[in-house]
């Protein structure tokens, strides 16, 4: 039985540790805050009222997909679709395939440049690898126009940003339940994390200065990872309540 993701690709290696993940979705919940269908996010409450739980929900979803055989991630992706085909009915409209694209393309963007910050730069041959993944993902959720190569998504991610996001009233809201549910702290890490990620427009949009405080301390912390106390640093740094989870996913990428 195949492997949805080869047991060697670079998207295992990505998807296989928790901090290239948490810097996945700081950077997600950045745009997600942006997005003028993130009043769907809305609809049922649960992005507002657990920000926390909706980003390991969503990791879970990924890690069964990435970490699966062909089969298990395919009723894994059709079970997110009837997921929101179910909300759709609650609400009485279609979520827009361009909602959905800019999730797969918030995927794709952001799995490279927090693989790219923590560990080494991608060959165009990895970044084809990721693309081709959450193509895939799209494809089995039947969306269309989708870009069937990492050079050709460039410009379509870069249009999708210009047309897709704003500076709407749901967004402070959503930051201010960042700083409730993460505390003072961890959301201003939050913040300086994202300013490291995040593509220049939707810096612009925020308010965000260029600077990050964090940018001096990402050599540091490599330097913990190889030292084996990056360990100390996000039981330090994490939230209680989902400690543990994060930490488990470190021993994901080893299987099969």
């Amino acid at each position: 039985m195949s492997d949805f993701v080869h047991v060697n690709s670079i998207v295992r290696q990505i998807w296989g540790k928790s901090d290239t993940i948490l810097f996945i979705f700081a950077g997600a919940a950045a745009e997600f805050s942006l997005n003028k269908a993130v009043d769907w996010l809305y609809f049922t409450g649960k992005l507002p009222t657990d920000p926390l739980g909706r980003l390991f929900s969503t990791v879970q979803y990924a890690r069964m997909i990435v970490f699966s055989t062909e089969t298990e991630a395919n009723k894994a992706i059709d079970n997110m679709r009837s997921i929101h085909t179910a909300v759709e009915q609650s609400r009485g409209g279609a979520i827009p395939d361009w909602a959905y694209r800019d999730v797969l393309f918030m995927l794709i963007y952001y799995s490279i440049a927090a693989f790219e910050l923590l560990e080494r730069s991608l060959s165009p041959g990895e970044k084809e690898e990721v693309h081709n993944v959450f193509f895939r993902v799209g494809q089995r959720m039947g969306l269309t126009d989708l870009p069937k190569t990492y050079k050709s998504w460039l410009p379509v991610r870069e249009r999708h940003l210009r047309q897709d996001l704003t500076y709407s009233r749901y967004t402070p809201d959503l930051y201010r339940q960042y700083s409730k549910h993460l505390g003072w702290f961890r959301f201003k890490l939050l913040v300086e994390a994202q300013k490291l990620l995040i593509p220049d427009f939707v810096s612009e949009l925020l308010g965000f200065r260029s600077f990050s405080l964090l940018g001096p301390a990402v050599p540091v912390y490599k330097l913990s990872r190889k030292l084996k106390l990056d360990g100390l640093v996000k039981k330090l740094l994490l939230p209680s309540k989902y400690k543990r989870q994060i930490l488990a996913l470190d021993n994901f990428s080893t299987r099969t």
